[in-house]
């Protein structure tokens, strides 16, 4: 394998950090949830488009019946996502939105669970127990602070559920398609969706504060585009699990954002119970890793 020209772990670092941006830029967005994630999907659209057409756009014919009913309901589930989760916003703290919003891979644990029936092991679902402590933890101290922040903890977990429908849904779809072609098509389907909520809502298009402009246009290019890409150029050089690990770290990096730029404080509640959230989640990737690497040896042994 050729040599990396750049540190791929400086890369992850920066994908990281470009990831963590995006809940600073939602709060200091003036505009209504809906109208910020309709942008932030249109931007990331037209930002893609010459790169699309110029070589991608042939395989739009490769593309199933059943490919574009999950590419639909994928892009459905993460335009309610960001809705949600943006909402949050309004409600909670970056520190505890983004540490319940990361439970995404305990979700996953559970869907797969309940629709496909896969088992896991006992350190599993320890791993989720200790998350569930951790977020209780949260929400507990955030009730204690007040009713509506506790309302925002809920809407980061119910945006938690449906990325990680998102996630399944397309799961299939990406394995057939080049990742620019199924992440246009998603996105497209997104921003589309996210149109029609604006316009039923009766919201306006043209946020009132003129600076929004510049932070729809930065979420589309910091964590959009720059931040899952570089995650995806990692993946030559690095592990899905070294991986995953790294993206836990986006509630530490949005909440030293929050604490410098916005003046957020961090509770004792909020940072204890984002450690155990942390734990438990990377628990549960470090337990799926060793799953996996017993699976690979075995199909190995096999096949000799």
């Amino acid at each position: 394998m050729e040599s990396p020209k750049v540190n791929p772990y400086v890369v992850l670092a920066i994908g990281v950090l470009s990831v963590s941006a995006s809940a600073i830029l939602v709060k200091v967005s003036s505009s209504p949830s809906g109208v910020i994630a309709f942008y932030r999907l249109f931007f990331s659209v037209l930002f893609m488009l010459p790169l699309f057409l110029f070589k991608n756009a042939a395989e739009l014919k490769l593309i199933t019946k059943r490919d574009w009913i999950f590419s639909i309901v994928s892009g459905l589930f993460l335009a309610f996502h960001f809705i949600l989760w943006f909402e949050s916003l309004n409600y909670t703290s970056v520190a505890s939105s983004t540490v319940l919003v990361t439970l995404q891979p305990l979700f996953a644990f559970i869907g797969t669970f309940l629709f496909f029936k896969e088992r896991f092991s006992g350190k599993a679902v320890i791993s989720c127990v200790i998350a569930i402590i951790g977020s209780v933890i949260i929400s507990w101290g955030d009730f204690r602070i007040s009713g509506m922040a506790l309302f925002g903890d809920f809407l980061s977990l119910v945006a938690c559920a449906l990325v990680t429908a998102y996630l399944m849904f397309g799961q299939s779809v990406r394995q057939r398609l080049s990742l620019i072609t199924y992440t246009f098509v998603v996105y497209t389907f997104s921003a589309i969706v996210l149109f029609f909520y604006v316009l039923i809502d009766q919201e306006s298009f043209f946020p009132v504060v003129k600076t929004d402009w510049i932070y729809f246009i930065l979420l589309a290019l910091i964590p959009t585009l720059m931040g899952h890409t570089l995650f995806n150029w990692s993946l030559k050089w690095i592990s899905t699990s070294t991986i995953s690990m790294a993206i836990l770290f986006e509630p530490v990096g949005a909440t030293i954002m929050a604490y410098f730029l916005l003046d957020e404080s961090v509770t004792w509640s909020q940072l204890i119970g984002g450690i155990i959230v942390v734990f438990g989640i990377m628990f549960f990737i470090l337990d799926e890793r060793k799953v996996l690497i017993k699976q690979k040896n075995k199909i190995s042994t096999e096949m000799k």
